[in-house]
């Protein structure tokens, strides 16, 4: 039986002798403080973390809270009367109002009411800090010394180096991720010992780095002695020399083929062993090439110590146990020494009020942080990104490297044609590659011809027919199936395209992959959207794209022999004028900005892509589309909930259709039988669809969609998923009934 003097804050039932074993509040207080206080200490607060980790569960101490854990556990109460007016957070959230006043309020009060709901809007903040101190709280004899939490405020990174107040929200989630992170691990060490204890890993960047040394060494002294092979052992040499540097920002400007992904990853480990660093972090636009990647780093340094960590991964496909679940606790905050995850999944939680999202933030300081692809960030978020990176540089130590093909302009002043909407960008970009290297020319393996008059589908199907082996690629769906449709049945034709689902997309990459490897087969055509653009490793001869940006064409071009195995390859830009079928939207103004160039540019030459986005950018009439700036500048008005809503990368307009295809219909009946769960939803993800709602409400009016359980829907015809070219969104029932 437990003491009923006790302030309990968890408990469970020993299993064996049927004991309670309880955590008191001052336990559990003092445990999340010192975890929060090591985690905070790595940005200069130390003692900022300590306060938020002792004040965090003060209203655990209420009797109704105490009242409502006894009674959830089965224990006797005294008074069930008001068990249900249970909430604790406010109370912490009061009492560092009333010993610190108003200006702490996105420092430590707002994180505190918070740390189980998510970050408020200040209005909501301050309503909710409007209440007064219950009376059975001890208010007296907390220890905090005012003093020194001002004191270290002013000698932390934040006023050492005159950051501005426009970078203060990232600040008050950093120390929001500290708390809510120490908050869960000193649960969990008191509830599931043995999940706390598998957390982390053995392995230090210093341990690592050997490992990639050796491989890297293996790697280059079996390659063959070729041009392509020296350059890539200079690029390698190179930014071993250029490691040393100071933390800040760096770019690695390498053509497709220079070796960019394992020269990158060199640089960053021994930049971070060198400024004793903790973690890497790869950011990478498309899960194609996250999947690729993170397979090499898994080979080189071993899978528990590479997290994956993207839509497309299920840890439970990890065969050995013990790693299997080191990466699912992993998931949950980034603590592993090497991280491969998604741009929309780095910059999305830096902006996000949510606890199970910014629990990894903390996680990020005094890390490596490597961009690649760093064109595809989306010019409409622009600013805020661009902001967010000097204030992770500045506050918490962070050194950045862009790596791609075709590097755009993020130093000096960004401007737009509206001149309220110019960004004042990072002040120095280091470029790892100089100019007389001269890459572009010396990877030079594709001749660029540009066609500007417009075609129609039936005369690019009659030009790609010329050809036997050749990849097109075009900006839409709708293209990729016209396109498709009227290639002639002869040989090998494939589509790709987002109307299939990821098995399904993966499956057909590995068979144009192996098509083109071995020979086989004379004749293989390929139409694709630009989910093939960047990072997916397959090599034609000949390869068409569909007017767009300069940087996706030389991406297409990199898919154009990527190997060298001739002597010059072909890759040619078309329009579909003809057919009506112009740019909109995004693509529109990339392709005018490319179309504004002068038509006999180098278009492979660094020079050209800086003049291209200027151009790009030169048209832009805001890099902030959701102004999200406007809710985050004022510390004493920040609006986190209405900045994480508006700040998403990727349109959330679309619905998820899970398809009928190979064996996704077992385990849509397994998620009929057991409910949803994370491993299930995983596996199902691979046979998903993203359509427009508009196109879901037709096909569920006419009876297409089956809803499973709440918000999961499914096509169940496979009728209505085309082996070749995917989900269909005409109902064939209906077609058939017209044609009857």
């Amino acid at each position: 039986m437990t003491d009923e003097k006790q302030i309990i804050s968890h408990l469970y039932q020993d299993i064996e002798n049927g004991q309670w074993v309880i955590q008191t509040n001052d336990e559990h207080q003092k445990g999340v403080a010192e975890l929060a206080a090591e985690f905070s200490g790595k940005f200069g607060l130390h003692t900022w973390g300590y306060v938020l980790g002792m004040l965090h569960d003060k209203g655990k101490e209420r009797n109704a809270f105490q009242q409502y854990i006894r009674r959830v556990n089965g224990l006797p109460i005294e008074d069930c009367r008001h068990y249900q007016e249970h909430n604790h957070a406010f109370v912490g959230g009061i009492l560092a109002i009333d010993l610190l006043g108003k200006n702490v309020l996105n420092l430590m009060a707002n994180q505190i009411i918070s740390h189980h709901t998510g970050l408020h809007d200040y209005v909501d903040a301050e309503n909710i800090l409007e209440g007064s101190l219950p009376l059975e709280v001890n208010s007296e004899n907390i220890g905090i010394d005012t003093g020194l939490l001002l004191e270290e405020l002013r000698n932390s990174p934040f006023s050492k180096h005159g950051v501005g107040m426009e970078h203060f929200h990232h600040l008050s989630r950093m120390l929001f991720s500290c708390l809510v992170d120490a908050d869960r691990l000193d649960t969990e060490r008191f509830m599931n010992v043995e999940s706390w204890r598998k957390r982390g890993s053995a392995s230090t960047l210093s341990d690592l780095l050997p490992k990639l040394e050796s491989f890297l060494y293996k790697l280059q002294s079996g390659a063959d002695d070729t041009d392509v092979n020296r350059i890539r052992r200079k690029v390698s040499e190179r930014c071993c020399k250029t490691s040393s540097g100071g933390r800040g920002f760096y770019s690695l400007t390498v053509p497709t083929g220079g070796g960019k992904t394992l020269s990158s990853l060199l640089w960053a480990m021994k930049h971070a062993v060198h400024h004793s660093m903790r973690r890497i972090i790869i950011a990478i636009p498309y899960t194609s090439i996250i999947v690729q990647t993170a397979g090499v780093l898994k080979s080189i340094f071993g899978e528990e110590n590479v997290l994956e960590h993207h839509s497309g991964f299920n840890p439970e496909e990890i065969i050995d146990e013990e790693v299997r679940e080191k990466a699912i606790l992993a998931a949950e905050n980034w603590d592993y020494p090497i991280i491969v995850t998604t741009n929309v999944q780095l910059f999305e939680s830096m902006f996000s009020n949510r606890p199970s999202v910014c629990r990894k933030l903390h996680n990020i300081v005094d890390s490596v942080i490597i961009l690649d692809e760093v064109q595809t960030l989306p010019t409409d978020f622009l600013q805020p990104i661009v902001d967010a990176m000097k204030a992770y540089h500045k506050l918490f130590g962070v050194s950045f490297l862009f790596t791609t093909a075709s590097q755009p302009v993020l130093s000096g002043t960004i401007e737009g044609t509206n001149p309220n909407a110019e960004i004042d960008g990072i002040e120095h970009v280091d470029e790892i590659i100089p100019e007389d290297y001269a890459l572009h020319d010396r990877l030079r393996r594709v001749n660029l011809v540009i066609d500007n008059v417009g075609k129609t589908y039936d005369e690019m199907a009659a030009e790609l027919t010329k050809h036997d082996k050749v990849l097109c690629i075009v900006n839409t769906r709708k293209d990729a199936k016209e396109l498709y449709d009227r290639l002639p049945d002869e040989g090998v034709k494939m589509h790709l395209s987002r109307m299939m689902c990821p098995a399904h997309i993966s499956r057909a990459i590995s068979r144009i992959k192996a098509l083109l490897e071995n020979g086989s087969q004379p004749v293989v055509r390929v139409i694709a959207t630009q989910l093939v653009e960047a990072g997916v490793d397959i090599d034609f001869p000949i390869v068409f794209r569909q007017e767009a940006g300069l940087d996706s064409v030389l991406q297409a071009a990199g898919r154009c022999n990527r190997e060298g195995k001739h002597a010059m390859g072909q890759t040619f830009v078309f329009s579909l004028s003809a057919q009506n079928r112009i740019p909109f939207g995004s693509i529109a103004a990339a392709n005018n900005a490319r179309l504004n160039l002068s038509a006999d540019s180098d278009w492979f030459a660094p020079s050209v892509m800086t003049e291209y986005f200027k151009q790009l950018y030169s048209r832009k009439n805001t890099f902030d589309e959701k102004n999200i700036n406007h809710y985050l500048y004022k510390p004493e008005e920040l609006c986190f909930e209405k900045a994480s809503e508006l700040f998403r990368l990727i349109d959330d307009d679309g619905m998820n259709l899970i398809v009928n295809w190979e064996n996704s219909f077992e385990l849509v009946e397994k998620l009929k039988e057991t409910g949803c769960s994370y491993s299930l939803m995983k596996q199902l993800a691979q046979f998903t669809v993203n359509i427009h709602r508009s196109d879901f409400n037709k096909l569920k009016e006419s009876g297409a969609v089956d809803e499973i359980v709440e918000g999961v829907y499914v096509a169940p015809d496979k009728a209505q998923y085309d082996d070749s070219t995917g989900l269909s969104l005409e109902n064939h029932w209906a077609e058939e009934i017209l044609t009857i």
